[in-house]
């Protein structure tokens, strides 16, 4: 009896203690079933990729520090990745869902990430990283709140509410895929959707009756943060409410100038949080609209995103013409001059409580330069791809952060060139050798006719400068060095570049893409591996225990135990249960 309570008490002690750890930096869980299911969002049915039978998604809701565990279950008749957008991965590129880092889960399997979303705060997304599978759903927003002890630069908003808006085609993604594979153009979309809905019935000719479409519920007199996301294939949409100022106040993690915009343009993969005050009259509704950008208006007309914004004490529906967008169709200068508005608050507090701007960047000496080029569409042993300087990558069949856990030889080659290539482009598994703790230097020039975002894995870069033209080393004079905004995904204009500077301080490979999802499924993209040469858990997490195997180290890959795969989801708090109804039972027996 003396002995069972001994370790009754000492089981609970352990228990508590173990608790307390958990307390410091909790854990969220989220289940996730993909599958596919029928959905018909701009009136005709075809085939969406669900979670948990939701299109899109569900919202992650996690604060800073936290551990995110989320266990996948693939239910589609493909392989599958997740991929969490701008979340940075510390220390853990295992975790980041690309093919580069990562072998796909198998259809019918279940596969756990879990990973610590560390100094970050912001807004971000995530979505399905192979076969083109993001052309049909498979989407959410995620949401990393500040922790209660730092301040957020503004009130607390009434409301926090997600947006996704995105161009979609009702043909689904295999169809799609087959196009590109055949050499084609995808066309004009055949509409935008706003959260997985398709356009309110604003005009009768344009858009056909019995399409169901979102609505977002406010009270007057509130202010509500707006967190909006471009999920779409490849098309720039510009944001705007009626009636509304939208005020800008962070962006991908960083918490910007604060600035009024009547609307504003959100590139492909961006993500922005707009502060709203709902502070009309509610004689009606008011339109929320997405439009594309630069493109012939009267021939894309079809292809406009509408939402009502509805107040509590609305009177009535929304009637009458859309509210304009800016008038610079064929000009892009506009659009160049808000992207360079966009400010970082230097003097509010990030995920930590200091101000963001004491990382002078301005004063770091780059040590390493790259500039990367990427064209039209080029022709490659037959087949049509895209390049960047030069290079069309090809995704290994063993992921480079295996191949190199493993010592894998002839994987992947550390050659990417720092200049674009003079010769015939080619396809390669070619990749940028980063320097740990370095300080790289990134010219992203766009020679194609459209719009194209770039985004990175592992980090959040600083956009120092756009321009038109060619780079040169005396576009440098240009660059602000002082509050350019710190994110993730950048767009570059066409004819035109963009240059970004990146502390090369977070060990792993790290996937740098463009976001146009149709040039970054033909090849436009590339890896930065960054390795610390002291092997060390303080720089890198261990190899992950449910780590896949494929390629040249399928063999090691055994039959999935589901029984297992399904128990680890709640792994941790299962656990803690169990430890404390022994230590109950042993206490009190």
């Amino acid at each position: 009896m003396a002995l069972s309570k001994f370790l009754g008490l000492f089981l609970i002690h352990i228990a508590l203690l173990w608790s307390s750890c958990i307390a410091a930096d909790p854990f969220v869980f989220y289940d996730f079933e993909v599958s596919y299911i029928t959905a018909s969002p701009l009136g005709v049915p075809q085939q969406v990729i669900a979670i948990n039978n939701k299109f899109p998604g569900p919202t992650i809701n996690s604060t800073t520090n936290n551990n995110v565990v989320i266990n996948v279950r693939n239910k589609l008749d493909e392989s599958l990745l997740l991929h969490w957008s701008g979340i940075q991965q510390r220390r853990s590129s295992w975790q980041d869902g690309l093919p580069g880092t990562n072998c796909p889960i198998p259809p019918k399997w279940n596969w756990t990430y879990q990973f610590q979303v560390k100094d970050q705060i912001g807004s971000f997304f995530y979505f399905p990283s192979l076969h083109f599978q993001r052309a049909a759903g498979g989407f959410g927003g995620f949401i990393i709140n500040n922790r209660d002890i730092i301040p957020i630069p503004f009130g607390s908003p009434d409301g926090d509410i997600t947006i996704l808006i995105g161009d979609w085609y009702t043909r689904n993604h295999t169809a799609l895929r087959k196009a590109l594979d055949a050499g084609k153009d995808l066309g004009m979309p055949d509409g935008v959707l706003i959260n997985g809905k398709g356009p309110y019935r604003y005009n009768d000719t344009l858009v056909p009756d019995g399409i169901d479409y979102e609505t977002i519920d406010v009270h007057p007199g509130k202010t509500y943060r707006l967190r909006v996301h471009n999920v779409g294939i490849s098309t720039s949409l510009n944001f705007r409410i009626q009636s509304h100022n939208l005020l800008l106040a962070e962006t991908e993690g960083s918490y910007t100038v604060q600035q009024n915009y009547t609307s504003l343009d959100i590139h492909v993969g961006q993500s922005y949080s707009f502060l709203l005050t709902t502070d009309q009259n509610a004689s009606s509704d008011y339109y929320i609209v997405a439009s594309a950008r630069f493109v012939n208006e009267s021939q894309w007309k079809r292809v406009t995103g509408v939402a009502i914004l509805r107040y509590s004490n609305s009177k009535g529906k929304a009637a009458g013409p859309l509210p304009d967008p800016p008038q610079d169709e064929y000009d892009k200068t506009f659009s160049m001059n808000q992207a360079r508005s966009i400010r970082w608050n230097v003097s509010a507090s990030g995920a930590r409580p200091n101000p963001q701007g004491s990382f002078r960047y301005g004063s770091i000496n780059v040590t390493e330069i790259f500039v990367l080029k990427n064209k039209p569409p080029v022709t490659i042993d037959g087949k049509r791809r895209t390049t960047l300087s030069g290079i069309s990558f090809v995704n290994p069949a063993t992921p480079i952060r295996l191949a190199d856990q493993f010592k894998v030889k002839g994987v992947y080659k550390l050659d990417f060139p720092s200049r674009p290539l003079t010769g015939p482009p080619k396809m390669e598994t070619s990749v940028i050798n980063g320097t740990f703790r370095g300080f790289m230097e990134v010219i992203l020039q766009n020679n194609e006719t459209k719009v194209q975002t770039y985004h990175l894995s592992g980090y959040a870069f600083f956009v120092v400068g756009m321009d038109y033209g060619e780079w040169s080393e005396n576009s440098r004079g240009t660059y602000n060095k002082w509050d350019g905004i710190a994110r993730s995904t950048t767009q570059v204009y066409p004819g035109a570049w963009t240059a970004i500077l990146i502390s090369l301080d977070n060990v792993g490979v790290w996937n740098l893409r463009t976001e146009n999802l149709d040039s970054w499924y033909l090849g436009q993209e590339t890896y930065i591996r960054v390795v610390n040469p002291e092997v060390t858990n303080k720089t890198e997490l261990p190899m992950p225990d449910n780590v896949l195997y494929c390629g040249a180290l399928s063999k090691r890959q055994k039959p999935q135990d589901i029984s297992f795969a399904t128990s680890i989801t709640t792994s941790s708090s299962k656990l803690f249960l169990a430890v404390l109804m022994v230590a109950s039972a042993l206490l009190f027996h």
